[in-house]
């Protein structure tokens, strides 16, 4: 069965019944729930594979049926993914398992997934009949990130994921194994690795095209951290103030200074890989300063700085981070119509804290009876 994922698609994809070439539809399917740059990073290797992404996403009902509850209500997941700038349609309330049947009715070739294993309430494989027709590919899982990751780290309070200096890409030895992030987490896809960035991955999530001549540049900055429906609506909305959107990201420390606790949830190099997963991105700075300055405005001709209704934190030295951009009277605040917070989800996930352990420990229970059960029919996992 073949799974290169560097390719077009073989065996005839892409063509007509006369032999024509058309455009080759390919079909995504899953939870995306806390969307992350994992889940982004596997939609544009799925993009690259054809023409035309389509992703189906499951509702709440059926995830808890064979998942576990999930975090994010089903409209905030239809709406993130959507936000992916690979994304070119999403069918909402998709079945659990995928069929022949619903990529014919969607006119897709072939469906693509990440190479970990996915399955039912009853264990079984969610790919099993698109595999057994050969209309199946797969692309590699992003290394160091899962929704089971930023659940842990929210329950445990750790601040070990943004560490600096010679210990910034240390191993994590406090997480529990019922998060299943430490080395004794036994499912290679419900415990995570670590994550290590590199310039060919900002490469691959950036647009890397500058503004055109007569652009207006809008300018905005925060944290980003977890991103979430909230960022999308606020971002959005900004975009609409001007043609071409940056986004700047502050340090993780600059981040924990007005946050607090364990915040950023994310360290810098994730917080920069969603944001510039999002269609409305055009640029990301990274490592913004927490105080937007008259030279940053002039280096990227910023237009206008937009802010939106979260209270702001003065700079260390007193002042208002955007007394500048007021002062020249090319700031303004927006109200995106949406309250969700990043301290909102955190505050969610650990008042839930047993139903997402329990979720994340069946869910490791069925991916293992899964694997012996390919060892004993002789299959490679």
């Amino acid at each position: 069965m073949p799974t290169n994922n560097s390719e077009k698609p073989l065996n005839g994809f892409g063509s007509d019944l006369g032999g024509h070439k058309r455009p080759v539809r390919v079909w995504c399917d899953g939870c995306y729930d806390m969307v992350h740059f994992g889940h982004a990073n596997s939609l544009r290797q799925a993009k690259a594979l054809g023409d035309y992404l389509v992703v189906g996403v499951h509702n709440d009902a059926e995830i808890t049926k064979h998942k576990g509850p999930p975090v994010f209500t089903e409209q905030d997941r239809y709406k993130m993914v959507r936000g992916i700038k690979w994304v070119d349609e999403v069918v909402e309330g998709v079945p659990y398992v995928t069929s022949l049947d619903t990529l014919d009715k969607y006119n897709c070739d072939f469906c693509v997934h990440g190479n970990d294993i996915t399955v039912t309430a009853e264990g079984v494989d969610t790919y099993h009949m698109v595999k057994g027709a050969g209309r199946y590919r797969e692309v590699e899982r992003t290394e160091g990130v899962s929704t089971t990751d930023l659940v842990g780290r929210m329950l445990l309070l750790t601040r070990t994921h943004f560490k600096q200096g010679l210990f910034e890409y240390s191993v994590e030895k406090e997480h529990s194994t019922t998060m299943g992030q430490d080395s004794f987490a036994r499912s290679p896809w419900t415990g995570c690795s670590q994550f290590l960035p590199t310039t060919q991955k900002i490469i691959q999530f950036s647009d890397g095209k500058p503004p055109k001549k007569g652009d207006r540049i809008v300018y905005v900055a925060g944290a980003f951290d977890l991103f979430h429906v909230g960022h999308l609506d606020f971002l959005e909305k900004a975009r609409q103030q001007g043609d071409y959107l940056i986004a700047g990201l502050h340090t993780d420390p600059v981040v924990n200074r007005y946050k607090g606790s364990n915040f950023p949830i994310m360290n810098l190099h994730e917080r920069v890989l969603s944001a510039l997963a999002c269609k409305y991105v055009s640029e990301v700075v990274i490592g913004a300063p927490y105080k937007v300055t008259e030279s940053l405005m002039s280096h990227f001709k910023v237009d206008v700085v937009v802010h939106g209704q979260t209270p702001v934190m003065e700079d260390i030295d007193g002042t208002d981070p955007y007394e500048i951009p007021k002062r020249l009277g090319k700031f303004i605040s927006i109200d995106s119509g949406n309250s969700m917070t990043t301290e909102k989800i955190v505050e969610r996930i650990i008042r839930n804290r047993l139903e997402f352990q329990e979720r994340n420990s069946k869910k490791e229970e069925k991916e293992l009876q899964l694997i012996e059960t390919l060892k004993m029919k002789g299959l490679a996992v």
